[in-house]
């Protein structure tokens, strides 16, 4: 599932390459890609047609385009393999492409997805907290990239969570775009184990940990992102390389960047978990 490094590398591209554009026309190729749009493919074409795009935003893993005047948006469900790409109209059709829109300029603007979780919809903007968001992502917590996050909020919710500090940095609406990947890496450059519980974390510890969150996402940022496979990629098709100064996730049996010893994996919620035996001790409470 990509995270938000991966989201906003998206983003980026179609701000460069969309905002501004009419859709001259919708083509809805799978109907699974629309799923989560009630009213169905055809509204969602003639809804479309017409539009011009005035922004791409972003909130955590949540991606969407506004339409002008900016009363609805396009929200895009990237699920585990949507990619957005721009192609030229004589481009050969993708073996997996769901959506296609043709856009003023005479470019693609298309909607791929080999495993078809993700999707395209269109939802009505409203404002939380002074922020204009679609609907759906209305309950969705700010992000440690946001330029209006609020650390010492977020200390304060997880210092009240009964739960593993892992479990409460997935937790969407306590703050947005964390997944797996950089949970892991934030965790080991805060040298606390996942399965410490939130609530006993001192305040100077969770702060550390909301710095190294900050920190491993605007790096894996600026590297593109983590693509392990051709399924992330940004709207050029052009992969990430962050996967390549992991310290953590997917390094089991390496030895720690830090203090050498083997980094184990163990088992999170149907996944896995990854950390370094010496740096982050596990916490009493866990059976090993």
């Amino acid at each position: 599932m990509p995270e938000l490094p991966e989201v906003e590398v998206v983003r980026l591209g179609l701000e460069s390459h969309v905002v501004g554009r009419t859709v001259r026309s919708v083509e809805v190729l799978h109907p699974r890609a629309v799923r989560r749009h009630d009213l169905g493919g055809l509204d969602l074409i003639g809804q479309l047609r017409g539009q011009r795009i005035s922004s791409a935003r972003r909130r955590g893993k949540y991606l969407w385009l506004v339409m002008e005047p900016g009363d609805f948006a396009t929200v895009v469900h990237l699920g585990m393999s949507g990619q957005m790409l721009v192609q030229p109209p004589s481009a050969p059709d993708e073996k997996h492409l769901r959506i296609r829109a043709r856009l003023d300029d005479g470019t693609d603007l298309r909607f791929v997805d080999q495993r078809t979780f993700g999707g395209w919809a269109l939802a009505p903007i409203v404002t939380v907290d002074g922020t204009e968001v679609p609907e759906p992502v209305a309950h969705i917590a700010r992000d440690p990239i946001d330029p209006l996050f609020d650390a010492e909020s977020v200390v304060n919710v997880l210092r009240g969570k009964h739960t593993d500090i892992k479990r409460a940095l997935l937790d969407q609406t306590v703050l947005s775009g964390v997944g797996n990947i950089y949970a892991d890496e934030a965790l080991w450059r805060a040298k606390i184990h996942g399965n410490r519980i939130a609530e006993t974390l001192t305040r100077p510890a969770l702060r550390r940990l909301l710095t190294a969150v900050h920190a491993v996402m605007g790096e894996a940022l600026a590297q593109g992102g983590t693509s392990f496979d051709a399924l992330y990629v940004n709207v050029n098709g052009q992969s990430g390389y962050f996967d390549r100064s992991l310290d953590a996730y997917g390094q089991e049996g390496l030895p720690c960047s830090r203090c050498g010893a083997p980094i184990r994996r163990e088992k999170f919620m149907n996944r896995s978990s990854f950390s370094c035996p010496t740096c982050q001790p596990r916490p009493r409470h866990v059976r090993g």
